[in-house]
């Protein structure tokens, strides 16, 4: 008995954990300044997009699409995932 409890303790912890990285997560914004990137506009990844398609689309320099998506992965892009695609670095 006393293992199940605490088996619901660790689980009730490693869910609140969770949430907290959520929050700290969604909460973050994009700054305006100190070198920190900021988006006017985003896209919805359609399926089969690609950066590239992305960044012809929207007619983007190469560098300035990746400095305003400082964390994309292009490898896992995923449908609905939002891209910046106007703003400044």
């Amino acid at each position: 008995m006393a293992l199940a409890m605490s088996n619901n303790k660790v689980a009730v912890l490693l869910v609140f954990c969770l949430f907290l990285i959520i929050s700290s997560t969604e909460s973050r914004q994009l700054g305006t300044g100190n070198g920190k990137p900021s988006c006017d506009f985003t896209y919805a990844v359609k399926p089969a997009d690609t950066c590239a398609d992305v960044i012809e689309d929207f007619a983007l320099d190469s560098d300035f699409f990746f400095s305003i998506n400082p964390n994309i992965n292009c490898d896992a892009l995923f449908v609905d995932q939002w891209l910046c695609v106007s703003g400044s670095a």
